[in-house]
């Protein structure tokens, strides 16, 4: 019994399939936890979509990734003269973000990133004059900048790459490829019109793996159900059941990412009223758990253990059984499933 992540595979591929004809040239990225899926899957569905370059996070990961797919493999972390080295192919593409990284890669295939207001790394405008001799010892696969997701200056996206785009050919630099993230597909349009002698290469991967929520679900196990009454010790601290119910013993813990959140930028007066709302809670060890059961999102008997979690399930609600599945809300990049299942 295991922490399942089900998919709706022809739906989900065929979400797939609406992106990549929406941007054509698309560099599927797979990083981290491959979102999710793993990367052994992602790499299989890059082949099944037939696009020729895949982007991944480290050097590590190009090296995991290179027996599994056989296309190029873009790196997308910025190459650093005090990095491990690490053995690659001709076929992995390296950034760089400055002029030193670039002197460093000779005989590379690289990528220049340029400084976006992400603000994160990349060259910068007076880096440019500099760049030229540096170029002549790589193969120049072209530019890359990465845009933040939200504009809350109300400034424009293309804007900003056209820019990018206007200071590179003053500096005469080629302006054969940029590599761009976080654009819409009407967006990138607008940039294609522009600069028609140009190709536009979007990176992405959160709206090609992820953009359809409907097609994917992840699912825990009931291993065991004991019943309780109001006042029972329980768990590890042996704390008081807060009623009559029942503990339920569920597959997800720790090491899937269960009970572990990423920060989260908050918006407005009512999303920061939850947050302090949670962290109220919390502080008398009530923490809501991931997991739905009977139409609730149920909380968590005590923190959630290594592998599994104990949910405390009132007398009101259906009586879990052993075997049954609950529904899980999980964020996709910090989740690592036992198995994969499609539907």
């Amino acid at each position: 019994m295991a922490l399942t992540l089900y998919v709706e595979t022809d739906r989900w591929r065929a979400h797939q399939r609406s992106v990549v004809a929406e941007f054509p040239g698309l560099v599927p990225v797979c990083k981290g936890n491959g979102y999710g899926f793993g990367h052994d899957r992602l790499a299989e569905e890059v082949s099944r979509l037939e696009l020729d370059t895949l982007a991944v996070g480290t050097t590590y990961e190009a090296l995991a990734m290179k027996d599994r797919f056989s296309g190029d493999l873009l790196v997308l972390t910025p190459y650093r003269r005090s990095e491990e080295p690490v053995p690659l192919p001709d076929r992995v593409i390296r950034s760089a973000s400055s002029v030193d990284g670039v002197y460093g890669l000779v005989g590379s295939r690289v990528v220049v990133e340029v400084m976006s207001s992400m603000k994160r790394h990349g060259v910068t405008e007076r880096d440019l004059g500099k760049l030229h001799a540096a170029l002549d010892d790589v193969r120049l696969e072209g530019f890359a900048i990465h845009l933040p997701l939200d504009r809350t200056d109300g400034s424009d996206a293309v804007e900003e790459v056209i820019g990018w785009m206007d200071r590179l050919r003053a500096a005469r630099l080629p302006l054969d490829t940029m590599y761009v993230s976080h654009l819409s597909g009407k967006e990138l349009a607008r940039l294609r019109q522009q600069f028609p002698q140009t190709r536009f290469r979007a990176r992405i991967g959160t709206r090609l793996w992820l953009g359809d929520h409907g097609a994917t679900e992840y699912q825990g196990a009931v291993l065991d159900v004991t019943p309780v009454a109001k006042g029972d010790r329980f768990g590890y601290r042996q704390q008081k059941a807060p009623g009559d119910g029942w503990l339920a013993v569920v597959a997800g813990g720790t090491s899937h990412g269960v009970g572990l959140e990423a920060p989260k930028a908050l918006h407005g007066m009512t999303s920061r009223a939850k947050g302090m709302a949670r962290a109220g809670l919390a502080t008398v060890n009530r923490n809501l758990s991931p997991f739905v059961w009977d139409g609730k999102q149920r909380w968590f008997a005590e923190p959630p253990h290594m592998q599994v979690s104990i949910l405390f399930v009132p007398a009101e609600a259906r009586e879990p059984k052993v075997g049954d599945e609950l529904k899980a809300i999980l964020r996709h990049t910090t989740t690592q499933v036992d198995r994969l299942a499609d539907r």
